[in-house]
This record gives structure tokens, C-alpha cells and sequence, in this order.
């Protein structure tokens, strides 16, 4: 008999209703180009789930924004290291 096991995928995102930024402006998060990243920024640095956030923003591509606390540039350079 095989063995069924659900994925409780509320579970695998449950960071992501303790991170620090949901309880924050979201547009510090998403600044216009050229715009300040350095209040988002200081959220990450002391969120518990930071390491997450920037596992799943590497996972997923996201473009935009800053994830685990680094921009999308300090992520593609990252990336280009891990290659």
C-alpha cells in the first residue's frame, strides 16, 4: 500500500507572517529607482526570518524589492558567485 503525505505549504511560507516587514511599510521595501533601500534594510538586520526571506527571493527570481536584505543587484551578484 502506498503512503500519501500532504504538504502543508502554510507551513513552508509560515516565515513570511513573522517576518518584520509585515508589520511594516511596504513601500520602504519596494523604493522608487534610485530611492533609499536603507530603512528596509535595517528591518532585515534584526527580522528572525531574514535568512528565509533571502532563500525564497533566490528561489524565486524575484526581481524587485528587498528580500533577506539585499537589493536585487546585491542579489544577482550573489547568484553570479554561487555559479
Amino acid at each position: 500500500m502506498r503512503e500519501l503525505f500532504l504538504v502543508d505549504e502554510t507551513e513552508e511560507d509560515g516565515w513570511q507572517e513573522r517576518a518584520l516587514c509585515a508589520q511594516t511599510d511596504p513601500e520602504a521595501f519596494f523604493p522608487e529607482k534610485g530611492g533609499s533601500t536603507r530603512e528596509a534594510k535595517k528591518v532585515c538586520l534584526t527580522c528572525e526570518v531574514q535568512t528565509d526571506c533571502l532563500e525564497y527571493a533566490l528561489g524565486n527570481d524575484e526581481r524587485f524589492g528587498i528580500w533577506g536584505g539585499l537589493s536585487e543587484r546585491e542579489r544577482r551578484k550573489l547568484k553570479k558567485r554561487a555559479v
